[in-house]
């Protein structure tokens, strides 16, 4: 912008010539110093609208980046960080008391687990002490039956088993000692089935079969019954007749007597 000066507006009165060499003078000076002023003031508006034009980038860099997310929520998680504890004592230099804390869930979450997990073992071993003895029993039961224990006597018969019998790995009734050693049959090589064992009671507990199975258990005594007729119970009658039709003739004889 071209340097004009009116030496009256301030207060000067000069003629013409005066007036032409005056702003001659003052011209150069004047207007090169307010051209600098224009051009520094033209670079510096340059200068923020390029800064202005960076940061509304970054601006548009950093709400792409939080695009989508709750503002607000981040704002609380960021809050709650900050108030940790753990946060305050890494802050405040007490790494070891953070190291003990952590040190000391994982131990309690450990301890957790591994009770847990004996609590499962507990019970499964429970269920399988259960079955296990289920099918013990059964299998003693069915022994004693076909040995022809009497019905009634079976639970007897499964108790005394128990102290003699357990189920191996296979899950079959196996005979053992009290050392733990497997318990042989009379032939010395195969371990005792419980059948064998169910027949070995006749010998040692023969309250648990019928009382009549032959004329051994009545008595032949040259030909005569050496129990009467009212001695015997009904179903001991029926068993005798069952299996020892001769002896049972030779009772009938006795009624009466």
């Amino acid at each position: 912008m071209p340097f004009d000066f009116d030496p009256a507006a301030h207060g000067l009165t000069l003629d013409e010539t005066q007036t032409a060499a005056l702003k001659a003078a003052l011209g150069g000076e004047v207007q090169k110093f307010l051209d600098g002023e224009v051009s520094g003031l033209k670079s510096k508006n340059t200068e923020l609208i390029g800064s202005n034009k960076a940061i509304k980038t970054e601006l548009d860099k950093l709400k792409g980046q939080f695009d989508g997310l709750d503002i607000e929520a981040v704002k609380g998680l960021l809050a709650k960080a900050g108030q940790d504890e753990e946060t305050k004592l890494i802050a405040e230099g007490k790494l070891d008391e953070v190291i003990s804390r952590r040190t000391e869930r994982l131990r309690t979450d450990l301890d957790k687990q591994v009770k847990a997990a004996n609590e499962r073992a507990d019970k499964a071993e429970a269920f399988a002490a259960k079955y296990s003895d289920k099918v013990l029993a059964d299998s003693i039961r069915a022994a004693a039956i076909k040995a022809g224990a009497l019905p009634e006597a079976a639970e007897d018969i499964i108790l005394r088993a128990r102290g003699t019998f357990k189920l191996s790995e296979d899950g079959e009734p196996i005979a053992t000692d009290r050392a733990g050693e497997v318990v042989y049959g009379k032939d010395g090589k195969t371990p005792l089935s419980p059948l064998e064992w169910a027949e070995s009671l006749r010998e040692t507990a023969t309250h648990l079969w019928p009382r009549a199975q032959g004329a051994g258990q009545t008595g032949d005594n040259g030909g005569k019954a050496t129990k009467k007729w009212g001695e015997y119970s009904e179903q001991e009658r029926a068993a005798l007749a069952r299996d020892n039709p001769e002896a049972f003739k030779r009772l009938q004889a006795t009624q009466g007597t």
